[in-house]
């Protein structure tokens, strides 16, 4: 069976354009959000079995927080450039 010659992709689409990165901003709040929920784990593991000490107290609250700064840190605009002349 022969090709068809009329079906040639000559209207396809080319590769999609680059895309921007994180922001550097976005790099520092990800940052810290992973910090923060490495400190949360390192913190849960010294919780006791019923909760009831410190460490179980605050290290749900620091795995929300970095869970949390994490996905601000990917959204994150760069900061527009400042004027030093005004």
């Amino acid at each position: 069976m022969a090709k068809n010659k009329n079906t040639t992709k000559k209207d396809r689409p080319g590769p999609p354009l680059p895309t921007e990165g994180l922001s550097p901003r976005g790099k520092m709040f990800a940052g810290a959000g992973g910090a923060l929920v490495i400190a949360g784990f390192v913190l849960l593991s010294f919780a006791d079995a019923l909760g009831r000490n410190l460490p179980a107290l605050i290290s749900p609250f620091l795995l929300i927080g970095g869970y949390a700064a994490i996905g601000v840190g990917l959204f994150l605009p760069p900061l527009p450039p400042s004027d030093p002349s005004a």
